[in-house]
């Protein structure tokens, strides 16, 4: 077990010898290219096409130019900073129970991501009772995380990258299991996670989760993770699930926490009438790490 230890936190020091020496994209006469100016050439993971209206009517944030994009963008540099500061890389993302978005939300935030320079980004379904990612994209695959921890498939055979979005990788969750919570405890999803916050520097990784309140699969897996992002839902999460959530994460890292469904008024995604305010006073009063509220 000594030895262990010794050899994660050497792996640490050695991923934040390497962190310190990624370039800037802005740099001038530097030896290294950044992330931005390499190119990236995808021959072993797997490419699919992605239909762009049809992620567009998916409030997928395909447009740069709209409100939501820059909602998420706005998000995406509060997530870098908090990331940057630890010299985290990797970020579960939860909610008190379902249908808060937090699907799309991780979906949205990692594609912002891969947008900065100076990142690549992989977004794990984690969601082993109900695979939701891979219905977003609309792309079918029978292979996933559930077969790499149970069948011991090779990470590399299924990974996707969604055509059209640079530095962006997805690993499905596979075929459904019941044994889910097992599975994301298990010493195999572990050295997962330790392969994934090591291999490289510039990478973040974001893991997609059950709700919180739905099973234990989510305060199972959390702990393996550098912090999570707990997403709640104006109008419909109660303030005794919130803090039913915040008392099962006081242990773990939260790194902050998104309203989400509060208000838009983007035409190409719709809008919704719901009034802000009484949810952004409820997270405050339980919480202090708390993000801005944006719209989905």
């Amino acid at each position: 077990m000594e030895r262990i230890k010794q050899a994660l936190e050497l792996a640490r020091k050695e991923r934040q010898k390497n962190a310190g020496n990624v370039p800037a994209s802005s740099g001038v006469g530097q030896q290294h290219k950044s992330i931005a100016e390499q190119e990236i050439k995808y021959t072993k993971t797997r490419s699919v096409e992605m239909p762009i209206r049809e992620l567009r009517e998916k409030r997928i944030i395909v447009d740069q130019k709209n409100t939501i994009s820059d909602a998420y963008r706005l998000l995406r540099t509060q997530i870098l900073q908090r990331l940057n500061e630890k010299n985290w890389n990797t970020l579960a993302v939860t909610s008190p129970d379902t249908g808060a978005g937090k699907t799309l939300t991780a979906i949205n935030l990692a594609i912002s991501l891969a947008r900065e320079v100076d990142n690549t980004v992989l977004l794990v379904d984690a969601n082993l009772r109900s695979p939701r990612i891979q219905k977003f994209f609309n792309f079918h695959t029978d292979s996933g995380l559930s077969d790499y921890l149970t069948k011991d498939v090779a990470l590399g055979d299924l990974l996707v990258h969604p055509e059209g979005i640079p530095r962006f990788v997805i690993l499905p969750a596979g075929h459904a299991i019941t044994n889910s919570s097992e599975m994301l405890s298990s010493p195999k999803m572990n050295q997962l996670v330790e392969e994934l916050k090591h291999r490289y520097p510039s990478r973040i990784v974001l893991f997609d989760l059950p709700p919180l309140l739905e099973s234990s699969d989510a305060l199972a897996f959390i702990p393996t993770v550098d912090a999570s992002l707990v997403v709640v839902e104006e109008g419909k999460t109660q303030e005794n699930e919130l803090r039913r959530s915040f008392e099962m994460l006081q242990n773990n890292e939260v790194i902050g926490t998104v309203l989400n469904k509060a208000y838009t008024r983007d035409r190409d995604y719709g809008s919704l009438d719901v009034k802000p305010g009484l949810m952004s006073r409820m997270i405050n009063k339980i919480s202090k790490k708390t993000l801005p509220a944006w719209a989905k």
